[in-house]
């Protein structure tokens, strides 16, 4: 069996001789479980991260490709990966980060790795190398040769989700070279967020570009015929029942098994599981999706009061016996959106929500951001329009906060954008499946990357066609069409699980008056644009409402400056307003301060609260009738 390598064993394997052992289902009690990687789902062996210093160089005349770089070059810099291409600029020019590349940059990075033993025979298991995150455009060569990602593409596309490679032995020497090419643009056609655009510039709410090598990179051994690191889970709790969606990478056609064993996390014993099936099935080579149900008599659910959390060990055996084990955490948890109100597991409850943006935070300093909000008295926290490690998901799964996370958002709306959107839409939730805390998924915010949706028919209908993939492919999730105003009315049925609005004003007398337009239907002169587009909708409190966003108290354009004290006050007043009325939750805006959003509750390095904890807590929900 394998354990959980120490820091030291870690340091050995990143020096010249270092083995990999693939994964095994472990027999005895296992260690602590820790992630060190950015997934959410564990393999039970080795691995040898590649982090560290890499050869640099900017391409400036983008010569790289014509010049095969790849097969040989001179590097004059070096660089720590991970890192941005930011402060890798930053680094090489001699100048501060910001103003380094306003059109197009295309960067290299090279290292060399030595081969590591392999416990496995080639038969059974082969070198997997894996980014955590990078791009937005990448290509990957090893020794020379292009590599192909498992799902086949030369280039990858996206810079939040991690993607692999399986190493083919024929080109494996005993010490190899890695080289890199990272292309980013400020194309507004790309999943972008908050970063600077052609048409969003710095300054504001509009944040530099953070790109390049931002995660990890590591090799580890995988079996050639595999359960990926991906689950999905959804739950039906009057049931009992758990829906897992696994991933099946196949390289020899042959009879397998599916096993499932479910343990509980505090348990030690693997000999008792609470739950365990087989599924019996063929496959050929390729990949696969499989959906396999399993009863959990007596399961405890999942929720922000009780975070309870099962052990899922999945693997996948063939013919003769051999397992290919994955890991993970879950969840049994239900969201709905029903009348007024937004129910979890069956029952109804009160969104007490902040904007949260990490921009370039550290998993160290994020982790302490989710602590903070949780001592606010959060039970939602609003990721905003970002990709973020997914440890921190993890780290919600165990606070018990409740996740509302959202597409980084393209800039102009085109069909091209509209591609690139819900390619960056499946990317996100594939990966991000396993967690009972997301619950709420937005496509848009405030129209950004869909400026068009009051009068495009054609940008209404993309956003119709992906709420209803939504609810087929994920029913495990909220989906809000374009939060903040402009939602899509279709025949009068709002194509939006949740009915948001953006409320902004420093002022409690027309805040009092926002929310009673709010609570009263009126869909116009209640956000800064109407609430809802396309054909007539009624508001007859048959969909919750939720202010998602309010405050700023301390941005200059959101009320102005104000100490500690007096944004407490000012908080604490407004809060009341809006559980004095029918409303299902509210999130306010934001958990720290980011660049020249200087609105923040939480200081972003040591994560200290500026306001009392406690202060966005709310009671238990009274029915408003």
């Amino acid at each position: 069996m394998r354990r959980r390598l120490s820091p030291a064993r870690m340091e050995d394997l990143n020096q010249s001789n270092y083995s990999l052992s693939a994964s095994r289902p472990q027999e005895e009690a296992p260690e602590e479980f820790t992630n060190p990687l950015p997934r959410a789902v564990l393999r039970m062996n080795s691995h040898v991260l590649l982090d560290g210093e890499w050869h640099f160089a900017p391409d400036v005349e983008d010569k790289g490709l014509e010049e095969d770089w790849a097969l040989g070059h001179t590097y004059a810099h070096k660089a720590q990966w991970p890192g941005s291409v930011e402060a890798h600029l930053a680094e090489v020019r001699g100048h501060r980060e910001g103003a380094l590349w306003h059109d197009k940059i295309v960067v290299w990075y090279e290292r060399e790795f030595t081969l590591p033993e392999v416990a496995e025979p080639q038969s059974r298991s082969l070198i997997q190398l894996t980014f955590g995150a990078c791009g937005y455009e990448t290509r990957v060569w090893l020794n020379g040769q292009p590599l192909k990602t498992i799902e086949g593409e030369e280039t990858h596309y996206g810079e939040y989700t991690s993607f692999s490679y399986e190493l083919d032995a024929s080109i494996l020497h005993l010490v190899n070279r890695l080289t890199v090419r990272i292309e980013d643009t400020m194309d507004a056609e790309t999943p972008r967020g908050k970063q600077e655009s052609h048409v969003y510039k710095r300054g504001g709410i509009w944040y530099q570009t953070y790109t390049g090598a931002v995660r990890s990179v590591w090799l580890e051994t995988v079996e050639r015929n595999r359960l990926r690191s991906r689950v999905g889970v959804v739950s039906v709790v009057e049931d009992q029942l758990v829906r897992f969606n696994l991933t099946l990478r196949i390289h020899d056609a042959g009879d397998y098994i599916i096993r499932m064993q479910v343990f509980d996390p505090l348990t030690p014993d693997r000999t008792a599981p609470l739950a365990e099936s087989d599924f019996p099935l063929h496959l050929e080579p390729g990949q696969w999706q499989q959906r396999v149900v399993m009863e959990l008599p007596g399961a405890e659910l999942w929720s922000p009061e009780a975070p309870n959390r099962y052990r899922l060990l999945a693997q996948l055996i063939d013919h003769e016996g051999y397992a290919a084990p994955i890991e993970t955490l879950f969840g049994l948890r239900k969201i709905e959106s029903r009348g007024r109100y937004v129910y979890l597991n069956n029952q109804s409850v009160y969104l007490d929500g902040i904007l949260y943006q990490p921009g370039t935070a550290t998993l160290a300093e994020m982790q302490r951001h989710m602590h903070a909000m949780k001592a606010l008295g959060c039970n939602l926290v609003r990721v905003h329009i970002a990709g973020v490690d997914p440890r921190i998901y993890n780290l919600a799964d165990e606070l018990g906060l409740l996740l509302w996370v959202e597409v980084p958002s393209p800039h102009s709306s085109t069909a091209r954008s509209r591609e690139n959107h819900r390619a960056e839409l499946l990317r996100l939730v594939t990966l991000s499946e396993t967690h009972p805390s997301i619950v709420i998924w937005s496509l848009y915010n405030e129209d950004w990357g869909a400026q068009d949706i009051a009068t495009n028919p054609e940008t209404r209908q993309y956003i119709i066609e992906t709420y209803h993939f939504m609810q087929i492919a994920y029913p495990q999730f909220l989906v809000v069409d374009n939060d903040g105003w402009h939602h899509v009315s279709y025949t009068g049925r709002l194509k939006s699980d949740l009915l948001t609005a953006h409320l902004y004003t420093p002022d409690l007398e027309r805040w009092k008056e926002l929310l009673d337009r709010l609570v009263g239907g009126e869909m116009e002169g209640t956000a800064a644009f109407p609430l809802v587009v396309g054909d007539p909708f009624f508001y007859r409190r048959q969909v919750p409402l939720i202010v998602s966003e309010w405050g700023g108290f301390g941005f200059s354009d959101y009320g102005g400056p104000a100490d500690a004290e007096a944004r407490t006050n000012s908080i604490r007043a407004f809060k009341q307003e809006l559980r004095q009325r029918p409303i299902a939750g509210d999130v306010y805006t934001q958990a720290t301060n980011i660049e020249d959003e200087r609105n923040g509750l939480i200081d972003p390095q040591t994560g200290e609260l500026s306001v009392p904890e406690g202060l966005l807590a709310s009671r238990l929900m009274q029915r408003l009738d």
